[in-house]
């Protein structure tokens, strides 16, 4: 199965011989494996779980916080387009628990308000907790 997982500006990963892909869609976490059925479906803010073999014919993994667009799967063609792609290698434990609870303490402030203004702040505090959950669960990985 072919696999392109592509962000605003590059390609941060393809390869032909993958295996799986996991990821949480809108609805459910699903795996795609080869000769998926067609599919398109909106991605959560989760780890994109990839197992493939390299060039050699060697089992590897590659994993990755993504957040928001979209999963692809047509025959066996699979592409993740991702507004947030964070690589194992990039991804700052300290800063994603930083921006965890600055999320908490937003959520909290604008949670009890009418105003549509505010109402605004919390689901943009929401997203950004999302967003290091994801990146949380990924340095998880790591250890």
């Amino acid at each position: 199965m072919k696999l392109k997982v592509l962000s605003f500006s590059w390609e941060k990963f393809s390869s032909e011989k993958v295996v799986s892909v996991r990821l949480r869609t809108s609805l459910w976490q699903i795996t795609v494996l080869d000769n998926h059925a067609p599919l398109l479906a909106s991605i959560e803010p989760s780890v994109l779980y990839i197992k493939f073999k390299d060039q050699n014919n060697i089992p590897q993994e590659e994993n990755f916080a993504v957040w928001a667009w979209v999963i692809e799967v047509s025959d066996s063609d699979v592409k993740v387009l991702a507004d947030m792609l964070i690589d194992m290698e990039d991804v700052d434990r300290d800063r994603a628990q930083e921006a965890r609870e600055r999320a908490l303490e937003l959520m909290k402030k604008y949670k009890s308000t009418e105003n549509k203004m505010e109402m605004a702040k919390f689901i943009e505090a929401e997203d950004l907790l999302m967003k290091s959950i994801a990146q949380l669960k990924l340095a998880d990985l790591k250890k």
